[in-house]
């Protein structure tokens, strides 16, 4: 059979793209290396699927991808957030919104997302074929011919569809294939790099800290004595490092500055109040507790994780009695508590990065469309292309929206 639209990868942009094309009319087929589809949707969100967020002002969220947001202007127009979560209503996916406009399922499940897109395609009768790895695309004058998988088998289409994502989490089957097959038809990809990934510290006492979580605290990122960067929220330190929403959000930006030297992270555990004001509280603390120890006197100011680190950095006794702590000894502790200081090692890379900076260059892809301006046949969607946005549903948004939008040429 000659296809409508072959869809490589069954990611939520394909899953879409392919499930609206084939509610067009098109005879649609869909590719899929894993078992599964969805398999990597099944993980975002900590298995609760961040679908989408409810942001409603386009130019707002278009501004958070950087001068390549403006490519998403078509498509957000087409299919916005609000479309993303009436989409998944209708199909039985019933949403809330959380902190920061991130909408999840009611049921905090990523299952009963791929559940219904699946049964979307079903109802339109896609066809699926899993465990079907492509392993070569043929071309003749700027146009497809056929796809030919590793198992020798060849199908053909009037169009293709290549949506297999980037590198970042390799186990569910985003290995970068796509960037070689696009390579030798002539398209240019932008080198990959991880993107809202966790860092790796240098301080070995690390690992104590590993599951604290860290809440309304703010994170400055330095090179020479420069302040580079700044977040306020929160963070969560792992087994060789640090990650959470603020620091998955400033990955990227570190990742560069590492390229020309060495990165430091200073923490600020309490952000509302100034020194003087923080500097009073401790004083406070001291006189209610004076014939504690030192050790035990901190449980109203930190998180019980972070008490020996904390002592350990300052240089006091933690045996001393509080009612003998020195001003100069209060000071060293006020200084931990408002720049406690990080050195970053690495990003984490692929295997942990949320997504991939990176792909195929935008000005080869028709944002209209999302049709190829180099081989005739072929649409681009997802996570293969050069996006890459915060923490927050932002980048399924661009899975929807751009998959959507090929969909809708059919």
């Amino acid at each position: 059979m000659i296809y409508d639209l072959i869809v490589i990868g069954a990611g939520p942009a394909g899953m879409i793209a392919g499930g609206r094309a084939a509610e067009n009319g098109a005879r649609v087929l869909i590719l899929e290396k894993n078992d599964k589809v969805g398999i990597k949707l099944l993980l975002t969100g900590k298995g609760r699927c961040n679908i989408t967020n409810a942001e409603a002002d386009n130019r707002k969220f278009i501004e958070l991808f950087g001068t390549n947001g403006k490519f998403l202007f078509s498509s957000m127009h087409r299919f916005n957030t609000a479309d993303a979560v009436n989409f998944f209503e209708k199909l039985g996916v019933k949403t809330k919104v959380e902190r920061g406009n991130r909408v999840f399922p009611i049921s905090d499940k990523s299952r009963d997302v791929v559940s219904a897109l699946f049964n979307y395609l079903k109802k339109h009768k896609v066809e699926i074929r899993t465990n079907s790895e492509v392993a070569r695309i043929k071309s003749n004058n700027n146009k497809i011919d056929s796809v030919v998988l590793s198992d020798k088998k060849k199908y053909s289409a009037k169009n293709y569809l290549i949506c297999t994502g980037g590198k970042s989490y390799p186990l569910s089957g985003s290995t970068g294939d796509a960037y070689s097959w696009l390579t030798s038809l002539g398209h240019t990809v932008v080198k990959p790099a991880p993107a809202l990934t966790p860092l790796v510290l240098k301080q070995s006492w690390i690992s104590d800290l590993e599951g604290l979580s860290l809440k309304n605290v703010n994170i400055n990122v330095y090179q020479k004595d420069k302040k580079k960067d700044s977040r306020f929220g929160e963070a969560l330190f792992t087994a060789n490092g640090i990650s959470g929403p603020i620091i998955l959000d400033m990955s990227k930006s570190i990742g560069t500055l590492l390229e020309n030297g060495s990165v430091e992270l200073s923490i600020d555990f309490k952000p509302a109040l100034d020194s003087k004001v923080l500097d009073k509280r401790i004083q406070k603390d001291f006189s209610s507790l004076s014939n504690k120890m030192f050790k035990n006197s901190l449980d109203m100011l930190l998180p019980k994780k972070l008490i020996p680190i904390i002592i350990k950095q300052s240089g006091i006794d933690g045996e001393k009695k509080v009612n003998s702590i020195t001003r100069q000894e209060r000071k060293i502790l006020l200084n931990l508590l408002k720049d406690f200081k990080l050195n970053v090692s690495r990003l984490s890379g692929f295997e942990r990065a949320v997504v991939t900076s990176g792909g195929v260059s935008l000005s080869e892809i028709d944002p209209k469309t999302m049709q190829s301006k180099i081989i005739e046949n072929l649409y681009l969607a997802g996570e293969v292309l050069d996006l890459d946005g915060p923490t927050g549903g932002f980048n399924l948004q661009v899975c929807w929206a751009t998959g959507y939008t090929v969909g809708e040429q059919f």
